[in-house]
């Protein structure tokens, strides 16, 4: 853990999505999954104080969160319903079928499937909680709506019920012993998986802006005081699909600072070399300026570190971490 007057704070995509419902649940009571195993194994040695899941299943009772934060040994856990595998009843990517993953209001075989959670040392504030999730990506300032010969893809009555947030958009007030901060956590869609309409890119793009629209005011409540973006963007700054301006700004954002943590792979944060596009960084960390930046890295050993087996084996994904103190003469409170 981080030194007394500062927090760690970490972001994880975990892949422990399975694929169907209650089965992560059934892997997590069983004991016997080397996944679970290797993904707790990378959550102890990172050991932050905060920590953002991403591809985690939600369930309605909560019971596998509960059981998964209790063996990862942390006091307090949140989550909300995701969009993933939300049904709409609609054809929403234009195959001219209904009922299938890509049908709903974000990809998922089951609702629930792939969702998001944060687990704390720290309690939360439920009462402050803004769920940017049901927002309408047509509700979006200057929104980048895909078409197809001038028409709304895949037709205009899709469009209208289409939610903006592939899996969430939280923003969660969090208690520590040096103050209060929001945790902005997130899971953007991947900029691929599409057509020439290139839904899924402006949708990536478009869930990325969804921050500074925030923090201009024109949707949602901006925080008043610290806060932290943590999440998985799906959106390198320069390798890889996607459209790389959402991302770009967001980094350069003077409200934000832009760690740049780094592992055995630089600030690469996933391995998806089979098959191509190989390592990218999509993962981040991004305090407000409230913050003093102590420390950061991701999770990703040296091939020669006994260690790294075990990272390789609980997800493609590496764990993003950063040390942070909050900084009076940034405004922090």
């Amino acid at each position: 853990m981080a030194q007394a007057d500062t927090i760690r704070i970490a972001t994880y995509n975990t892949e422990l999505q399975r694929d169907g419902p209650g089965l992560f649940l059934r892997d997590l009571a069983r004991g016997e999954d080397d996944q679970i195993d290797a993904v707790l194994a990378v959550i102890a040695r990172a050991d932050a104080d905060v920590l953002a899941l991403q591809s985690i299943d939600y369930d309605l009772t909560g019971e596998a969160l509960s059981r998964f934060a209790k063996a990862a040994g942390y006091p307090h856990h949140f989550a909300l319903r995701p969009n993933t595998g939300l049904p709409t009843g609609l054809d929403m990517d234009g195959d001219g079928r209904l009922g299938g993953p890509r049908d709903a209001q974000g990809y998922g075989r089951f609702s629930g499937q792939g969702g998001m959670a944060i687990l704390s040392r720290f309690p939360f504030d439920p009462n402050g909680v803004q769920d940017l999730s049901p927002l309408l990506w047509t509700d979006l300032p200057e929104a980048l709506l895909p078409e197809v010969n001038g028409a709304p893809f895949p037709s205009a009555e899709a469009q209208a019920a289409q939610r903006l947030s592939t899996t969430g958009h939280w923003i969660v007030p969090i208690q520590t012993t040096s103050g209060r901060f929001d945790l902005m956590t997130f899971h953007a869609s991947p900029p691929v998986f599409d057509g020439p309409e290139d839904r899924n890119g402006k949708r990536n793009h478009d869930e990325i802006r969804l921050w500074q629209h925030m923090l201009d005011g024109t949707v949602g409540t901006a925080p008043t005081g610290p806060f932290i973006i943590a999440g998985d963007a799906n959106l390198d700054p320069n390798d890889g699909s996607g459209l790389k301006p959402a991302i770009r700004t967001l980094l350069a954002d003077p409200r934000l600072t832009d760690l740049s943590p780094r592992g055995h792979a630089g600030t690469d944060t996933v391995d998806w070399t089979d098959p191509v596009p190989g390592d990218l960084r999509v993962s981040y960390i991004l305090p407000s300026t409230h913050w003093r930046v102590v420390d950061s890295g991701v999770l990703w050993p040296d091939p020669d570190d006994p260690f790294a087996e075990t990272v390789a084996t609980a997800s493609r994904h590496r764990l993003v971490w950063a040390d942070l103190a909050l900084d009076p003469a940034g405004g922090g409170e």
